[in-house]
Formats: structure tokens, C-alpha cells, sequence
């Protein structure tokens, strides 16, 4: 078990997925630049009720589990307003939260083992070929840096293909939960699959 800074948004994040954000509250501000001066990283976890911005009395209800994210550019905007690109690390399982210095979340969390390397089996590889279209498509207009994907693209592993198309559908937040917290890679592809009903499905 280790302690790490959460930051409680309304989106969440997957392994090797990007999130960008503009920091402007105080507590965060000290945060991000700590982190980024330090090269470590700070836990996202999804809001299941509450708001992102500090409401005084008021305390977020998190989902049980969330992402590491490690910033990889920051931008002074303004003294007091920051844009981060965000890497998603390992994931984890949280055990108890409570206010930390200056207000920023603290989390006592349990690591999720990181994926191993699965190929994709034969029958769920539409999923990695309509990933990859979209991705070469993108290329070549000229719109990659729009997509919220980052490279490399692993298009032959079952859990970055899982990952990545997690992010991309319009899904419950309880059904990202269930993909975030899901250990075996193979199985966060097939409900993958599930959910957009295989290879014939429009």
C-alpha cells in the first residue's frame, strides 16, 4: 500500500492514455509544478458525485479505482494557469481518501499489476484493424495531435486496443470502472466486444 495525491475529475484516464488539462485552482497549481519538477506522478480517479472545483463542506465521492497520470509538457499560460499533457500510468485500487496539505487529496491505494503483452486472438481483431484506420486516417489529414491517443501504438496487445477504445465510446462511468479494474486483458477486449457487438455490428 502507498499514499499518493489524487486529483478527482469528472473523466478518467487508462494506462498509456493522454488527458490534457489547464490547472488553475491553488491546491493544484502546487501540485502539478511538484510533480513536473519532480518527475512524479499524481493519481486520477473519476467522480461518482460531487464537483471537480473545492466546494467548501463539501466532499467528492470517488469510484474505487483509478490512474497514475505523469506529466509529460507543461505550459505557463498565466502566473496562475497552467496546461499539462498527461501519460496514464499504473492503476490502482484505492483503500481510504482524506484531506491532504493545501487541500489536494490523499489516497491510500493498492497497484493493479501492470498488462502483460496478449496477442489478439483472430476473432477480436477488427477491434486493432477499425483502431488502426482511424489512426492512419488521422495521420494522413494531418489531425494525429487531435486525436486523444499517444504513441506508440500498440495495436497488437489485447489491453492497449481494450484501453484505448474504453476511452473512445460513450460508455456508463460504472462500465469504465468495470474495464479499469479488469486484471486480465483479454477479458477487458472482450467486453470490448460485447459492447459494440462484434465485427458485423454497425
Amino acid at each position: 500500500m502507498e499514499t499518493i495525491p489524487v486529483f478527482p475529475l469528472s473523466t478518467g484516464l487508462f494506462p498509456d492514455g493522454r488527458l490534457d488539462l489547464q490547472i488553475f485552482e491553488v491546491r493544484y497549481l502546487d501540485l502539478v509544478r511538484r510533480c513536473y519538477r519532480e518527475q512524479t506522478a499524481f493519481g486520477v480517479v473519476s467522480i461518482h458525485e460531487g464537483k471537480e472545483v473545492m466546494v467548501p463542506g463539501q466532499t467528492p465521492a470517488l469510484f474505487s479505482h483509478g490512474t497514475m497520470a505523469h506529466i509529460e509538457t507543461l505550459d505557463t499560460l498565466q502566473p496562475s494557469l497552467l496546461r499539462i499533457r498527461c501519460r496514464g500510468g499504473r492503476r490502482f485500487h484505492l483503500r481510504r481518501t482524506y484531506p491532504g496539505p493545501l487541500g489536494v487529496w490523499q489516497a491510500d491505494v493498492d497497484f493493479l499489476p501492470v498488462d502483460p503483452a496478449v496477442e489478439i486472438p483472430t476473432e477480436l481483431n477488427y477491434l486493432a484493424l477499425r483502431l488502426g484506420r482511424g489512426i492512419a486516417q488521422a495521420q494522413k489529414d494531418g489531425r494525429l495531435a487531435d486525436l486523444p491517443l499517444l504513441g506508440p501504438f500498440r495495436l497488437d496487445e489485447c489491453g492497449w486496443v481494450a484501453d484505448r477504445w474504453a476511452e473512445l465510446l460513450l460508455l456508463p462511468a460504472s462500465d469504465k470502472l468495470d474495464l479499469l479494474r479488469e486484471t486480465d486483458p483479454l477479458a477487458r477486449l472482450r467486453a470490448i466486444d460485447r459492447t459494440m457487438g462484434g465485427p458485423d455490428a454497425n
